[in-house]
């Protein structure tokens, strides 16, 4: 082949970085060699994010990023891939004349057999296979830590939010068979992944269209027998279709982290409505006050919306109040964004950008303090910890970042840890007893008590 060395930029969600992982279990199985830094690749792929405005802008930066290794460093072919190449790819041809290939998410199957086209190489009979991957893949590369992935059960969503760009980028949902997904997460637990991160664009709705009924809760009852992996944890589950059951067996299962990532968006009625959230405010005030009832450590994780078309001050201060009076360990919030092609971006009353700006700095201060009123009640506490890095000082001391349970990777806080000696000294992967002694807004400091093995026993 003519260029072999391949890096990649993978922006957007933990969704995009799977694609990623896949795009590059495939080139490797085909001879490519991947994960070169970028001033050593030859192919630089781009992996972008179109969700909202901020995303597309980041994910432009990183093309012109990019772009300058033509020139300064051996990157013969810049090509650009995910949810904003596939939205527009005339308007981005037109404006970066640097990139040679732009390629959709729709066409990854094809993406290898697209560049030996572009390198003028032979192509391979292998190619053939290649046309499988698009979801529920085993042959993936991780660009996660080796002792923790995720797995993504679904593409596309059915749900049609009025804001949302995704069901027009992906898809209606399809999710992967259940066994495909077994398989999976069997050959990442043989390869030494003992945290399982299950995600979709609507996890709790995984299964709807091959089983007549949402499967979430049973597909998390079969990874539990997976006798490899350790934690399991749900993110970006939806909130109609998180019932009573579901809270129960997260809350039960050992292997199953007590957290649940449930976006809710917003609570006031007319605004769920206009941007068409299946489900209530009702239904999200019982299903929380039912989480919480179940267990007193479980973590929630949400993710609201401010300035969405037609919000006034009272819907603000709707949503405003519900977070004081059900609070969540941890909020993520976004003003909306006007979105090509969604329902939304037509509606009248849009919301001055300025003022959703305002909304989200008074929520998100507001946050703040309920998420430290939260943490310092943990002080104190023991907590099992899974080591993400470790620092040895010259003293013999050292720190280690770590998360525990109320902890997802790439999204939350850390768990700063402080110990010493070397016979004392964990590693990346290592799970851990540790005592938490100090509480911030978002991160925690604590001791470590005594390492534990992976399959949980000490």
């Amino acid at each position: 082949m003519k260029y072999t060395k391949v890096g990649a930029v993978s922006l957007g969600c933990s969704k995009n970085a799977v694609d990623t992982e896949i795009m590059l279990g495939e080139l490797s199985r085909l001879g490519f060699t991947v994960g070169a830094n970028a001033d050593e690749a030859e192919i630089i792929i781009v992996n972008t994010c179109g969700f909202i405005e901020s995303a597309k802008q980041d994910s432009l930066d990183a093309i012109l990023e990019m772009a300058q290794y033509k020139k300064t460093g051996a990157c013969r072919l810049l090509v650009v891939t995910g949810c904003l190449s596939q939205r527009y790819p005339k308007e981005l041809r037109e404006e970066l004349p640097e990139v040679d290939l732009f390629w959709g998410v729709k066409d990854y199957p094809a993406l290898a057999e697209k560049l030996f086209e572009l390198m003028g190489g032979e192509k391979k009979d292998r190619l053939a296979s290649s046309r499988a991957i698009i979801c529920g893949s085993s042959a993936r590369l991780l660009t996660t830590p080796s002792f923790r992935a995720y797995l993504r059960i679904a593409d596309g969503c059915d749900n049609r939010c009025t804001y949302c760009a995704i069901p027009l980028i992906r898809g209606g949902r399809r999710s992967v068979p259940m066994e495909k997904l077994l398989d999976e997460a069997n050959a990442l637990a043989s390869s030494g992944v003992s945290e399982l991160t299950v995600i979709a664009q609507d996890t709790s709705a995984y299964g709807t269209e091959l089983y007549g009924k949402p499967m979430l809760r049973e597909l998390l009852l079969r990874l539990c027998e997976i006798e490899k992996l350790h934690w399991i944890r749900v993110l970006y589950a939806y909130p109609n279709t998180i019932d009573r059951p579901l809270v129960d067996t997260i809350s039960s299962e050992k292997k199953l982290c007590a957290y649940i990532d449930m976006p809710i968006q917003h609570i006031s009625e007319r605004m769920l409505r206009a941007m068409n959230r299946h489900g209530s405010g009702e239904h999200i005030r019982d299903i929380t006050d039912y989480i919480r009832a179940s267990s007193p450590d479980f973590i929630l994780r949400t993710t609201v919306m401010t300035g969405f078309p037609g919000e006034t001050e009272a819907d603000h201060q709707e949503l405003m109040r519900f977070l004081s009076e059900h609070p969540f360990d941890r909020v993520g919030a976004f003003t909306y964004s006007a979105e090509d092609g969604t329902p939304a971006a037509s509606m009248p009353d849009q919301v001055p950008h300025e003022l959703a700006e305002r909304r989200l700095g008074e929520l998100m201060a507001q946050q703040q303090g309920i998420s430290l009123e939260l943490n310092r009640c943990r002080v104190g506490s023991e907590v099992e910890a899974l080591i993400e890095s470790v620092s040895l000082e010259n003293d013999g001391s050292f720190t280690a970042l770590a998360r525990s349970y109320a902890e997802a990777a790439d999204v939350d806080g850390m768990l700063l840890l402080r110990g010493r000696g070397i016979e004392n000294l964990p590693a990346p992967g290592d799970y851990v007893r540790a005592r938490i002694t100090a509480a911030k807004e978002y991160d925690l400091e604590g001791e470590l008590i005594q390492a534990v093995e992976p399959n949980g026993e000490k």
